[in-house]
């Protein structure tokens, strides 16, 4: 595979979940591009050591996400939806429950903006 995947079996998120992100995390570190095939569902499993149906699901979400598309031929492709206005939703979602953690936790706003600029910086390299 183009991209090492690593699934923590002890970790309570879900290895689906565990699935889409490292495959996320790989597009935006450019590990992974537009027209890459991803591995076959079988042979991915395989490779991880984990159920079919658990590839299966995390193409899924990620085809639903607009990260990839599945053809006939090829099987999943990274193909990234440009649909920004959509993305921007769903990040907005996904940061209120990051923030309202950071929030409770009594991390700063300083705090969260230096780290977000950190990690965004690690994209741009």
């Amino acid at each position: 595979m183009l991209y090492e995947i690593e699934i923590d079996f002890n970790s309570e998120e879900a290895i689906y979940m565990q699935l889409c992100h490292q495959i996320i995390l790989g597009i935006a570190m450019q590990q992974l591009r537009e027209g890459d095939s991803l591995p076959s569902v079988r042979s991915l499993a395989d490779e991880i050591g984990i159920n079919m149906h658990t590839v299966n699901k995390a193409y899924r979400i990620l085809r639903e996400e607009g990260y990839v598309r599945l053809d006939r031929r090829r099987g999943a492709v990274v193909s990234l939806n440009p649909d920004k206005i959509e993305a921007l939703a769903v990040l907005e979602r996904e940061l209120h429950v990051s923030l309202a953690r950071a929030y409770c936790k009594n991390i700063t706003k300083d705090e969260v903006i230096a780290l977000v600029e950190k990690i965004y910086e690690g994209y741009e390299e």
